[in-house]
């Protein structure tokens, strides 16, 4: 496998863990993708918005896949982008509220959050310390985001009768008891990497993916060579056409000289 391929990589237990701790040998990787002509693309479940640390992006990449396939950039400028509608988006957090979920709304260039809802918890606290401080609230700006998905921490929720509800215009991906990405209907990553050879103009069987999750199902599916990390789900690894090693064992690095991509 030596001609140049395009090559999609999810983010987190992929590139890095929940530290944002990058591996070197992964660093080393990228640099070696790169001489080797091969086109890198972020395809990641987290909306645009929360896409910004300098370490990841210093990998170094021709594109990022967001918020499930809804945006895709190339070279830095967006070439696609699906976003909610107003009318489904307040429909949305309306159930989403009523139920007792609670969402963090994920867009191009914010994510909302009701800090109240969130003060203390690990996950709420990690989301503002990586986007430096205080998200606009969902309240506060009641119906005026601009949001290509919905992240929601279900605890204690009757999350089933809000799925029923929303169940027309949004797909589920559902990790563990705790949290759960809600997407427009018809998007997921693999839609995502289809378009994007779509939009570049490049073959499918010219495409190479890196997962870990549930949420990697899709774009596994979508890509000739999918690649699993050794800490990474059951599922994932069970249709993945390769499991590597994990992520602090050269996981991505030795996949790569493996398939002779470096």
């Amino acid at each position: 496998m030596s001609h140049r391929k395009i090559i999609f990589f999810d983010i987190d237990g992929t590139l890095w863990d929940h530290n944002n701790t990058i591996p070197e040998s992964t660093v080393r990787a990228f640099r070696e993708l790169r001489k080797n002509g091969h086109l890198l693309f972020i395809c990641t479940g987290r909306a645009r918005g929360f896409v910004n640390h300098p370490d990841l992006l210093a990998l170094g990449f021709d594109g990022i896949v967001s918020a499930c396939g809804t945006m895709i950039e190339y070279r830095d400028e967006i070439i696609y982008l699906h976003e909610i509608d107003k009318e489904t988006a307040i429909k949305a957090v309306s159930s989403i509220k009523r139920h007792r979920l609670r969402p963090i709304l994920e867009g191009k260039e914010n994510l909302y959050m009701d800090y109240e809802e969130f003060r203390g918890d690990w996950y709420g606290e990690k989301v503002r310390r990586d986007l430096g401080g205080e998200l606009p609230s969902i309240t506060g700006n009641w119906g005026n985001w601009h949001i290509c998905k919905i992240s929601c921490d279900t605890t204690d929720s009757d999350r089933e009768a809000c799925f029923e509800e929303l169940k027309d215009d949004f797909d589920f991906i559902v990790h563990g008891p705790r949290v759960t990405e809600m997407v427009p209907k018809g998007f997921n990553k693999g839609t995502g990497v289809r378009k994007t050879c779509e939009l570049l103009g490049i073959n499918i069987e010219d495409t190479v993916c890196f997962g870990d999750g549930v949420n990697d199902l899709d774009m596994f599916r979508a890509c000739r060579l999918s690649i699993c990390m050794g800490s990474g789900s059951d599922v994932a690894k069970g249709i993945a056409s390769y499991v590597t090693d994990p992520l602090f064992e050269d996981g991505v690095y030795n996949a790569c000289r493996y398939y002779n991509l470096i």
